[in-house]
Formats: structure tokens, sequence, C-alpha cells
């Protein structure tokens, strides 16, 4: 993984969650980490449901990757309280996953995550973190 603008530790996240089997099994990858959230790509070659598009579980999964990443980059460890998510469009090619910060307090992290293709909005999460 190149260098991210970001310390050393959120680095060594960056690459635990890109050596998961999950991540490794469907091929996410981060492609962009800025100060307030991250993003992660995942084709969906393999990954299509019976309708010949990507299956909702498959998009779910990339959102969930996301916001697992953004929400564990400042050095308190969390976990996903809750989560849930709009499909908005079927999607096939290439997917982005962009997470941001919405706001929190010392105890939990609330994230959102939009998912895209070709830049057409498919799927918006929405991840609750809890401090552990």
């Amino acid at each position: 993984m190149s260098e991210w603008p970001v310390s050393p530790e959120a680095n060594e996240i960056i690459d635990a969650f890109e050596q998961s089997e999950c991540a490794v099994l469907l091929g996410m990858r981060v492609t962009g980490v800025w100060d307030t959230g991250i993003s992660v790509a995942m084709d969906t070659a393999g990954k299509n449901g019976p309708g010949g598009v990507a299956h909702g579980g498959a998009v779910f999964t990339l959102a969930d990757q996301a916001f697992g990443i953004a929400a564990n980059m400042d050095g308190i460890k969390q976990v996903a309280l809750s989560a849930n998510i709009q499909y908005i469009s079927p999607a096939t090619g290439l997917l982005e996953a962009v997470a941001e910060r919405l706001t929190g307090n010392d105890m939990c992290t609330v994230y959102r995550v939009s998912v895209s293709s070709a830049g057409k909005l498919v799927a918006v999460f929405e991840g609750v973190g809890i401090h552990v």
C-alpha cells in the first residue's frame, strides 16, 4: 500500500483491514484517505446475484469495510453498534465506497458511506461505531 497522509498507526489499521480474509476474498482495496474519511473500491465481477447485478450483500460488505476502517482510523477501537443501508440503484463494474464521519462523542461515532459506480449513486449506508 502506498503511504497516506495519516499517522503510522492509521496506516497499520488500513493494512490490517485490507489484509483481512474478507477484504482479500472480495478484492476490496483502499483508494484514498483524508482527515475525515476514506474510500474503498471493489469490482463486482464474481459478486453478482441472479439478476446479473452486484449482490446486495456484496454492496453492504464494501460499505461496511469503508465504515470499519474510517471508524478506527483515529486510534480509538470501535465496533459496529448498528448499520443500515438504502439501495438506490443496481450496479455492475467497479464500486467505490466513500465513508465520512458525521458526528461523535466519547461513546460512539456516526459515519455515512456513499457507494457509487461510474459516478452513479448505488447505495447509502449509515453506521454507528461504539468505542470498545
